[in-house]
């Protein structure tokens, strides 16, 4: 690492005409007389999660071996480059609340990070502050944005909701408080607004100046990029010229989407402002992502494949058939197939994201190397609604808290204790959570 005698600020950003970039991690950010401190420093920690909806065929999910002689199964093979930095976690429950029956899918989502099952009301909203939400109360001190909600599928047109259960139980995971959801957001315009737009003036006039004139984020800072590309080392250069090269990718991949948004589409009863290829989608959200952890403008991100009873379609892998009717499969083979092959894709695409991550420097290593990373569902077996052995697993190397290559068995032990545990790892100690009944030795998860 070549290491200059003046630093510039890590929380340096570059501005112009309703727009704002922050910066990644450079070497001209550490200075020189403290070197060797920053060498030692503990990395930042970033939290994410996947939430896939509609359960699991579990006799192709789960390993059967466990300790670190397990065998990827099917559902899982797509994450053999990965299989050093994964955790699979079973035996882990969100088992209801006493007292609040009924809501499956309801439960399922909301239960995920608050581990607390809401109330059988359309009207009246009662659940518990979910865990990303008290991590991004400590990391929000040391970002622009303290967390982002995202999701794949718009919560404001998800259509029927659990019955007798308000649509917030089933359109995010993320609660600010009991009865304070947080909306998810699909559009990646809005997205990337959100995080390379001025957020130093909410007049939209000076958007809408900006878009006049027909400027890219990256025109509208372009004078600041050529001041700041001169005081740079060539190492930095480079580094800076890729970021920015990925900023102006994912920029144009959404233009073009929008550029497509009038075209008739068929079998779509209102034209969407989203990529309108399913893969497309997930992927321009992938990227969004990554660059929001890449040049720390948040560090909790949680992301919706899509909602509990989603009947989105997978053709493109020879699935036509609605993903949650087919979910309760009654034992059908053919139904099975289709659902375990739901499965897998979304596996596979997660995947893909990981080697996104990896792919990214980040100081002394990768976004990777530096993320808690969640994937998981709400429920377990997807015909019988089962809230024992969920699906969970732990990505990345949590900044040195998390070892991976290994399928930890556990016994009845609810998913509250482990929400606790990764908060201690953040530095965040919270009493307790919904039905915790202690926490997971945090050593277990580093042996």
């Amino acid at each position: 690492m070549f290491i200059l005698k003046h630093a510039i600020s890590r929380r340096t950003v570059l501005r112009g005409l309703g727009a704002t970039v922050a910066l990644p991690f450079l070497d001209s950010m550490m200075p020189a007389l403290s070197a060797m401190a920053n060498t030692a420093a503990k990395p930042v920690n970033r939290f994410g999660l996947m939430y896939v909806p509609n359960g699991m065929i579990m006799k192709n999910y789960l390993p059967a071996v466990e300790g670190a002689d397990f065998e990827l199964t099917p559902t899982l093979s797509a994450l053999s480059p990965f299989r050093d930095q994964m955790l699979v976690l079973s035996g882990l429950n969100s088992t209801p609340t006493p007292g609040r029956p009924g809501g499956a899918h309801a439960k399922a989502t909301t239960r995920f990070l608050t581990d607390v099952s809401p109330p059988t009301s359309e009207v009246w909203l009662d659940a518990g502050v979910s865990m990303d939400q008290i991590l991004a109360q400590e990391t929000g001190k040391h970002t622009q944005l303290a967390s982002l909600e995202l999701s794949l599928e718009s919560g404001d047109t998800a259509g029927a909701c659990d019955t007798g259960f308000a649509c917030a139980y089933t359109n995010t995971l993320s609660w600010k408080s009991a009865n304070t959801p947080l909306p998810t957001q699909n559009d990646p315009r809005v997205i990337f607004e959100r995080l390379f737009g001025d957020s130093v003036s909410t007049d939209p006039k000076v958007r809408e100046a900006r878009m006049q004139q027909q400027r890219s984020v990256l025109d509208a800072i372009g004078q600041e990029i050529n001041r700041l590309q001169g005081s740079l080392p060539q190492a930095d250069r480079s580094k800076l010229t890729e970021y920015l090269d990925s900023i102006r990718d994912v920029e144009r991949r959404i233009q073009i989407a929008e550029s497509q948004r009038d075209q008739p589409l068929p079998l779509v009863e209102h034209p969407s402002v989203v990529p309108a290829e399913w893969e497309d989608h997930i992927n321009l959200m992938f990227d969004l992502i990554v660059l929001a952890y890449h040049c720390d403008l948040t560090r909790v991100i949680t992301f919706m494949t899509g909602r509990e009873q989603s009947g989105m379609t997978y053709p493109q892998i020879g699935v036509p058939d609605a993903h949650h009717p087919i979910s309760h499969h009654q034992q059908e083979p053919e139904k099975v197939a289709k659902v375990a092959k739901i499965n897998a894709y979304h596996v596979k695409m997660f995947s893909n994201f990981l080697t996104k991550l990896r792919a990214t420097p980040d100081g002394d290593g990768t976004l990777l190397d530096h993320m808690t990373m969640m994937y998981g569902a709400g429920i377990a077996d997807s015909n019988a609604h089962a809230t024992s052995n969920i699906p969970v697993m732990l990505l990345g190397g949590g900044a040195g808290s998390l070892r991976g290559g290994r399928h930890i068995k556990m016994k009845d032990v609810p998913l509250a204790n482990l929400h606790l545990t990764l908060l201690d790892n953040f530095g965040v100690h919270w009493d307790r959570m919904g039905d915790s009944t202690g926490r997971i030795d945090a050593a277990l998860l580093a042996l």
